[in-house]
C-alpha cells in the first residue's frame, strides 16, 4: 500500500499535520497505522518533489501540510495507473519453508521438522482468518452510510479472501510434501525423508 500516495489523498480532503494524517491513513484504509516517523518522512520527501507545502501551524504548533497543484496532477495519475504487482512471495514463511525442506531432501538438517513449519503456519492463517471474519461482521452491523467503514469492509474481504487461499495452498503443500517423502505420514520422527532401501523403487 503507498503511503506516499496515501496521504497525497488524504491532503485534497484539506490541511493536516502527520499525526492526524497518520490516523486518517488507518481508518480510511483499514491498515495498521503507520509509524509516525514514517509519515514524517514521507511527507518531507513531497515537499522536497513539490506535491506538498507547509502552509501555517495549529493551535499546538504542528506544521500543517496542503496539497499543491503538482500533487494533484500526481494523485490523479497515480489512480489510473496500473498498480504494480508484488512479484513472487518472499516472505518469512516461505523462505522458512523452502530451506527447510531443501535442508531436509539434501539430507543436511535430516531433523528439519516441516511438517510442523506447516502446521504452525496453518494456525496462523486460521487465526487471523477468524479475525478478519468478525471485524467484517461487526463493520457490516453497522449502518451502511458510513463510507469509512465501506473502506475498511474491502480491505477485510481481501484479507479473508488470501486467508482462504493460503489455507488453500498449505492443503497442497502438504499434500505434495507427502507425495515427495518430505513428510512421512506416521512412520517416523515428523520431518523426515522417507528413503527407501537402496535399489527399491519408491512408493
Amino acid at each position: 500500500m503507498s503511503l506516499r500516495h496515501g496521504l497525497l489523498a488524504l491532503l485534497e480532503e484539506g490541511p493536516a499535520h502527520g499525526s492526524l494524517l497518520r490516523t486518517a491513513y488507518a481508518t480510511r484504509t483499514g491498515a495498521p497505522p503507520p509509524a509516525l516517523g514514517r509519515v514524517h518522512a514521507a511527507l518531507g520527501r513531497l515537499e522536497r518533489d513539490g506535491m506538498v507545502v507547509r502552509e501555517g501551524v495549529d493551535e499546538a504548533g504542528r506544521g500543517r501540510y496542503v496539497l499543491t497543484g503538482a500533487g494533484r496532477a500526481e494523485l490523479r495519475d497515480w489512480y489510473v495507473r496500473p498498480a504494480r504487482g508484488e512479484g513472487p512471495p518472499c516472505d518469512e514463511f516461505v523462505l522458512k519453508l523452502v530451506l527447510a525442506v531443501r535442508a531436509v531432501l539434501t539430507a543436511r538438517a535430516p531433523e528439519a521438522d516441516v511438517r510442523r513449519i506447516v502446521e504452525t503456519r496453518r494456525r496462523q492463517v486460521s487465526g487471523a482468518l477468524h479475525d478478519y471474519v468478525r471485524q467484517r461482521a461487526e463493520v457490516l452491523a453497522l449502518p451502511p452510510e458510513h463510507p469509512a467503514e465501506l473502506a475498511r469492509l474491502l480491505v477485510l474481504e481481501r484479507s479473508i479472501s488470501r486467508a482462504e487461499a493460503e489455507a488453500r495452498w498449505l492443503d497442497h503443500c502438504e499434500a505434495r510434501l507427502l507425495r515427495l517423502h518430505v513428510t512421512d505420514g506416521a512412520e517416523g520422527p515428523p520431518g523426515t525423508v522417507d528413503h527407501p532401501a537402496r535399489g527399491a523403487p519408491r512408493r
